[in-house]
């Protein structure tokens, strides 16, 4: 009697002596084990060949008022963030992240705006407030069918109404829908870390780092799991498929976003050291940064609040020509590098649950990516781990 096929499923059940760095994983093991950090996965298949969809990350739930420090690292710039020339001038966040498709940036663009005009526009319906919307895409063309342009600006209104502090919905999810990655089928993935630490008072205190992708790069000979040639050995198994695929992604290798948040308390300069380690977590997987491909990452830190913008007509306002103090907090550079590890980590599994969750998809042009298989992979660790 053949054994049953192990069912998809998040990596460290699959793998369980895998080690995943030192760090242990948060209760939920996801972005949402961050305090106040909420996501919601939308995935479209509106007619035949539309296999796409929409990921929204709110970094609190009152974002519009309170502000995020955050940083940006682009390790390759074949891609789109938008918003990050605010971030990058000011260190704050003050709005929800969107992951889509690239044809759907602008939609994901008005979607934000629409709903903030919803919720915030006066009696009047007039805009008295600055935002800069940021969304993130990657190319979803081989398996969406991408001139349909099915993701619509309300679905992003749905979207950031959907947020929830659930476990993230892994694998064909989101914006990962269509996704493909190392020449397998891509998508969402999450993780987290727990590390130990100290308040300001010198207190004991545990802080989250948490990573969310959406996987999309990559070729099939650069897979490594644990540091094991895993996708060396699986593409001499399927050339003749991989050959398909190939000359299609050498063209637009994909890109990848990663999304790090933390309630540690950083600056907007120690958010971006934490976005660079996205790259080292991705490198280990097999990620090169091709000229292609844009891999983009962002970093947010909950643990100051940063007042933006208010409605109430009562309160003062701030007199832009008076320099004001704010008192924030900010960990001190010494004792910096668990916090590191753990965003180089949490991306790494992040990734690894892209590819043990997503499930084989036929899509646009009847073509096929197939899942990363299981026990073909199982097979593969258990003899270089023997």
């Amino acid at each position: 009697m053949a054994n049953k096929p192990i069912p998809r499923g998040r990596i460290r059940d699959i793998l369980p002596n895998l080690h995943l760095g030192a760090w242990a994983p948060g209760p939920k093991n996801s972005i949402t084990d961050v305090p106040g950090v909420l996501v919601s996965t939308q995935s479209i298949h509106a007619e035949e060949g539309v296999n796409t969809g929409v990921t929204v990350i709110v970094p609190r739930r009152n974002w519009f008022e309170e502000a995020c420090y955050s940083g940006i690292f682009r390790w390759n710039g074949a891609g789109e963030l938008t918003g990050s020339h605010w971030i990058e001038e000011t260190g704050l966040l003050a709005s929800p992240i969107v992951l889509t498709n690239t044809l759907s940036v602008g939609d994901a663009y008005r979607g934000i705006n629409e709903y903030a005009i919803q919720h915030y526009s006066n009696a009047k319906g007039e805009v008295e407030w600055f935002i800069l919307p940021v969304v993130g895409e990657t190319f979803d063309g081989y398996l969406n069918n991408v001139s349909k342009l099915a993701v619509k600006p309300s679905d992003i209104v749905k979207g950031i109404d959907l947020v929830t502090d659930d476990p993230v919905s892994e694998g064909n999810t989101g914006g990962g829908t269509g996704m493909i990655c190392h020449y397998f089928k891509g998508g969402t993935g999450s993780s987290s870390r727990i590390v130990e630490g100290f308040d300001g008072e010198g207190n004991t205190k545990n802080y989250t780092v948490a990573a969310l992708v959406q996987a999309n790069y990559g070729k099939a000979a650069h897979l490594r799991i644990g540091g094991f040639p895993v996708g060396r050995i699986l593409e001499k198994e399927k050339a003749e498929v991989q050959a398909d695929i190939a000359a299609h992604k050498d063209k637009k290798d994909g890109s990848i976003i990663v999304i790090i948040a933390t309630d540690a308390p950083l600056t907007p300069s120690q958010c971006e050291r934490l976005a660079k380690r996205a790259t080292v977590g991705l490198s280990r997987v097999g990620g090169y940064g091709h000229n292609p491909s844009g891999d983009i990452f962002l970093a947010f830190s909950t643990g100051n609040h940063i007042p933006v913008q208010t409605l109430d007509t009562e309160k003062p306002k701030v007199n832009p020509y008076k320099a004001k103090a704010q008192r924030i907090e900010a960990t001190d550079d010494t004792s910096i590098n668990g916090l590191l590890e753990a965003a180089a980590d949490a991306t790494e599994e992040s990734i690894y649950n892209v590819l043990s969750s997503a499930e084989t998809m036929t899509g646009f042009c009847g073509r096929t990516i197939e899942a990363l298989p299981l026990d073909r992979l199982r097979e593969i660790m258990e003899k270089y781990d023997s």
